[in-house]
């Protein structure tokens, strides 16, 4: 049965509470739709699907901090002399439990998490209520979904507020307060890592045992089963459970009804835009396995404004943030992906810098048409580049690497990316620099190189983590910022008012002390 969102109210099971006075974890009260009158019909499940879909559209979220946050936090981007000081306390590692951003992502995906927990508690009820068989698997299949989203919003938790994964040790650090219930209280503490990746897998296997192989199609607004697949995957890398990296990865790559495929950076779609061009700017990909669904009129943040602020008099670029000199020296010039993320422009500051600004998220070009609407871009949180990606480190990481199929995804990656050449040979003493240039270039600016430095450890630099050296008008503080890969703050903080709410028995990160 086809979904008709757009002609169904959106109802928001979940206020956001009041960060000073409660804790993110708890039930507003005073919830939109009394916990005893909703979701009893099939129109009702639909609807409250509906306003999960639609608070996953949180500036706080994909199109925003989630997204934005832990690249500016690392190497990727410089502060301009001039900026607004948006995200400054982040660029500069003044991140504290009280930090608006370390609150409003943890509250954001918790409340996610409580609308998922509601529809899986009422949805047996509704099912059992159903007399057709059709409407009977639409609901199973959108059972999958929140299964999929939970798993989704409880991985980046875990991402951004806990340590990265080692199987030797996961049993006894921490993870985080897993909540799996809607009516009945649930102990206010943290899992172990362990088993907070145990509740993601759990989720991911009835998501996947649910989800209709036929419902997978590119650029879906709605989580599918290549989408949990892509999950597992990314999950699996991060677990350091090669094997399984390999094989969900393949799953997404080798999808057996062929319907996605990268795309191409070289070949033009329009008389202006290559397919990968078309991408960024409409929004539209055979490479997108999920994104955030925007329409004109209902839409998330802003996720290019801090890199061109072009709204300030629709004349110049006042960006906040601009490009490190050491990424953009990464792309040669057969790398098409330049062109596509990056603009050279003069800014409108006093000091009139010309520089290379991320054009990446300049907006989706029918939202500035039709409604001058700029920088409003659909975050795309699993793309099939990244598939690539993740098999070809699991190759190289498993007890016996296979360099040679390493190989062989990054230059299948080249390939869509590269007008000539750019093959790679992946050894022993190159593989994890030459990737993680790979997914510098490739997942510029999409959240991942904050988590990527963490679970990398002495991998990666032998641990020396990053060094910022000041470039053309960057801001003083914080260009010379030099952070080894075991600082604290690559792990967010708890916020402060988790721990001390009543009966919270949260324990804090060390980065909260």
């Amino acid at each position: 049965m086809k979904k008709i969102f757009s002609l169904i109210k959106v109802y928001v099971l979940i206020a956001l509470v009041a960060l000073s006075a409660t804790s993110c974890l708890d039930k507003d009260p005073q919830s939109a739709i009394p916990q005893t009158e909703a979701m009893k019909t099939f129109e009702e499940a639909e609807q409250t699907l509906t306003g999960i879909y639609a608070y996953m559209k949180s500036s706080a979220l994909w199109s925003g901090y989630l997204t934005l946050l832990p690249d500016i936090q690392c190497d990727m981007v410089y502060a301009v002399d001039g900026y607004t000081n948006t995200y400054g306390n982040i660029w500069q590692w003044d991140i504290r439990p009280t930090s608006a951003e370390v609150e409003s992502i943890y509250a954001a995906l918790y409340s996610v998490i409580a609308n998922c927990n509601f529809f899986l508690e009422r949805i047996d009820a509704v099912v059992a209520a159903q007399t057709d068989d059709e409407r009977i698997d639409v609901l199973e299949s959108y059972r999958g979904e929140v299964y999929a989203i939970r798993a989704l919003c409880y991985s980046e938790l875990i991402k951004i507020y806990c340590k990265a994964y080692d199987p030797a040790t996961a049993n006894e650090e921490l993870g985080v307060v897993l909540r799996t219930l809607y009516s009945t209280p649930e102990p206010t503490r943290r899992a172990s890592l362990y088993d907070s990746y145990q509740l993601v897998l759990s989720d991911l296997a009835k998501a996947e045992e649910l989800l209709p192989i036929e419902n997978d199609f590119y650029s879906n607004h709605y989580m599918t089963l290549g989408a949990a697949y892509a999950l597992h995957a990314r999950v699996a890398l991060y677990m350091q459970d090669w094997e399984a990296a390999i094989d969900y990865s393949s799953r997404v790559i080798d999808h057996p009804n062929k319907v996605y495929a990268l795309s191409s950076a070289t070949s033009l779609y329009t008389d202006e835009m290559s397919f990968f061009d078309y991408m960024w700017a409409y929004d539209l990909a055979t490479e997108t396995i999920w994104q955030v669904g925007f329409t004109e009129t209902s839409y998330g943040g802003a996720l290019g404004s801090v890199f061109l602020n072009y709204t300030t008099d629709y004349y110049y670029f006042y960006p906040d943030y601009v490009p490190a000199q050491w990424v953009l020296d990464l792309y040669d010039q057969n790398d098409m992906r330049y062109n596509s993320y990056f603009y050279m422009a003069q800014t409108g500051y006093d000091h009139a810098l010309q520089w290379p600004l991320l054009v990446k998220y300049y907006g989706n070009r029918n939202y500035i048409s039709s409604r001058y609407l700029y920088h409003v871009t659909m975050p795309k949180p699993f793309r099939l580049a990244e598939q690539y990606l993740i098999r070809a480190e699991a190759y190289c990481r498993q007890a016996t690497p296979d360099y040679s199929k390493a190989s062989a995804d990054m230059n299948t990656l080249h390939a869509a990316r590269y007008l000539s050449g750019g093959q790679v040979n992946l050894t022993k003493d190159n593989c994890i620099e030459q990737i993680a240039n790979e997914r510098v270039r490739e997942l510029y600016m999409e959240g991942f190189r904050l988590h990527d430095i963490k679970r990398w450890g002495k991998l990666y630099r032998n641990g020396e983590g990053f060094t910022r050296t000041p470039q053309q008008q960057s801001l003083t503080e914080g260009s010379s910022l030099s952070v080894k890969a075991d600082n604290p703050l690559f792990v967010w903080p708890i916020p402060q008012h988790e721990i001390e709410s009543p009966g919270s028995e949260i324990l804090p990160n060390e980065s909260n002390k």
